[in-house]
């Protein structure tokens, strides 16, 4: 029995040996066929043998590779959701602030692009109309229910007074009224105390914008035999030398024919409506192309009126020699004498 034993555990040994050596043996082997196969790959390219090999076994094993692909992909996403459950909430807070001060700057540009826009709607109107003005931003709105004011942020520090026309890039929304060092309270269209000379731009029809207690805007004055219509634009026609002309003022919305009447009843809609700006052009003055323009139109309104005046004294005078013929007849037998005399 201690023979048999003895001679067993002897043997242990040389058995472990041998399988290491088999064992290095065998990764050497590996190592010098997958130098050999590389060398080949390499040599040959995709046009070898072992290029063909590779591609066949690619197309036999694809349709196993996308089923694998199909099935991996629903525990890749349970996955990244377990993965977000489990993120730490220092984490998901630095996440939730860099959001917040995304949002935030997102919304900071929007607000500058804008105010950019607007500023240079201002600068566009200011050079197409040659205006000398200045720019200033609303402040407030009317304090009270019976007027319609906003107040603006510049007063005579900056060479405000009052009668100064003020508009916005849409049109013009009003005329100064009160006047201090750094502020100015400028009256709007629709006030019921507010009256601007104004034209249709299509027909050159010439009246007067009022404004009223409801916030309504009418354009007054117009003949009947005078042509408006639904869409036609409204206009600042010049007169009385305090709105340039052409300025645009609203758009009219309706128009009524009343039989026996004069006029027409012409509704308009302002361009420029309470809470559409924030920033407005003061018309310090005229320049002199728009002076001259106001001022030709003034010449030729009081031509008109020269004109009509001047008929009106005809026709007295006819009416008067007429109703009196010996007068007349004596005096021009007279005159007709005196100049014969005379030649």
């Amino acid at each position: 029995m201690p023979i048999s034993s003895g001679g067993r555990g002897k043997g242990t040994p040389s058995l472990r040996n041998n399988n290491q050596n088999n064992g290095g043996s065998l990764l050497a082997i590996l190592v010098v066929v997958s130098v050999v196969l590389f060398t080949v790959s390499v040599r040959g390219g995709e046009t070898g043998v072992l290029g063909g090999v590779r591609s066949g076994f690619q197309t036999v094993t694809s349709p196993v590779r996308y089923v694998g692909a199909a099935v991996a992909s629903p525990f890749q996403g349970l996955a990244n959701i377990f993965t977000n459950l489990t993120a730490d909430q220092e984490t998901l807070s630095e996440l939730k602030a860099e959001n917040d001060e995304l949002q935030s700057r997102n919304a900071e540009l929007e607000e500058s692009e804008q105010t950019a826009t607007r500023l240079q709607n201002l600068l566009d109107l200011k050079d197409t109309s040659q205006l000398q003005s200045e720019a200033a931003h609303v402040i407030s709105g009317s304090t009270d229910s019976w007027s319609s004011t906003v107040t603006i942020d510049k007063g005579t520090s900056s060479g405000f007074a009052v009668g100064m026309p003020v508009t916005a890039s849409s049109g013009v929304i009003g005329q100064i009224i009160e006047c201090g060092a750094t502020t100015s309270t400028v009256r709007l269209l629709t006030d019921e105390s507010s009256s601007i000379s104004a034209m249709v731009q299509s027909s050159r029809a010439q009246g007067m914008l009022t404004g009223s207690a409801t916030g309504q805007l009418s354009l007054t004055l117009i003949s009947t035999s005078q042509t408006v219509e639904v869409g036609d634009i409204v206009v600042t026609s010049g007169l009385g030398g305090v709105y340039p002309k052409g300025l645009p003022l609203g758009k009219v919305t309706s128009v009524q024919n009343n039989p026996g009447s004069l006029y027409l009843d012409i509704i308009v809609e302002p361009f420029a409506e309470y809470g559409s700006y924030e920033e407005v052009l003061v018309i310090t003055s005229l320049t002199e192309g728009q002076q001259a323009s106001s001022d030709d139109i003034s010449s030729a309104d009081a031509q008109d009126t020269t004109s009509t005046d001047a008929s009106t004294s005809i026709s007295a005078s006819a009416s008067s020699s007429s109703s009196d013929g010996t007068t007349g007849t004596t005096t021009g037998t007279t005159t007709g004498a005196t100049t014969g005399t005379n030649e």
